[in-house]
């Protein structure tokens, strides 16, 4: 049985948390490539995530938030963090923050690390569906070592009845990955450029008085 498809409106994301609050796995799209997603709560389900990929283990997870407020439920949010933040989010940044003591998060998420990268990416549903179920694990919507999903039927095709559910918003939008800032102490440094200039983060943080290692060009 292959995975049910919905469009992405009001419904559709009414049956995608359906789906997320009874432990499935929902493919959803996001502002540059489709994903797959799982309840935070899950159990078992980081682990689905993983099975579904044919993802290495010692591979992290980000999760995807609906909004800054969001990450202090899971992460020690730094000056550095509320900056860029503010000044990023919703957009391509994905920040890495300390892991908090009572955060709960399965080791496999994070490949066994004390740090956590979370995003507020520039797209409703994911956000959306984040406000109503939590923050979630998610990664892109293919086997690994094969292309990401362009739309919904590569999804099927690629990942068959492995998902529950397919929110459908159209053709990927593609464009780069989100640029990874660690702020997980008291400074910040580029782990992976990407979508947010470095130019800007470090303007950002030179702006705001916080330490840096990120050449300003």
């Amino acid at each position: 049985m292959t995975a049910r498809i919905v469009a992405d409106d009001v419904e559709g994301r009414a049956a995608a948390v359906e789906i997320l609050r009874s432990g499935g796995i929902v493919a959803l799209p996001t502002d540059t490539v489709y994903g797959i997603a799982v309840a935070l709560d899950t159990p078992g389900g980081v682990d689905r995530l993983f099975r579904i990929k044919r993802r290495p283990p010692d591979k992290g997870i980000a999760l995807l938030i609906a909004d800054p407020a969001q990450a202090a439920d899971i992460a020690v949010v730094t000056p550095a963090a509320e900056i860029l933040g503010a000044a990023c989010w919703p957009g391509g940044l994905t920040i890495v923050l300390a892991r908090r003591a009572d955060d709960g998060l399965p080791d496999v998420l994070t490949g066994g690390s004390p740090t956590i990268g979370l995003r507020v990416p520039d797209h409703e549903a994911p956000r959306a569906l984040a406000r109503a179920v939590g923050p979630l694990p998610t990664t892109s919507a293919n086997i690994s070592g094969l292309p990401e999903a362009r739309d919904a039927a590569e999804i099927v095709a690629q990942l068959g009845d492995a998902v529950d559910l397919v929110l459908d918003g159209g053709p990927a939008h593609g464009g780069p990955a989100s640029t990874v800032v660690d702020c997980s102490d008291g400074s910040a440094r580029i782990l992976r450029a990407g979508a947010i200039p470095a130019t800007r983060i470090a303007a950002l943080l030179t702006g705001a008085g916080i330490p840096h290692d990120i050449e300003a060009g």
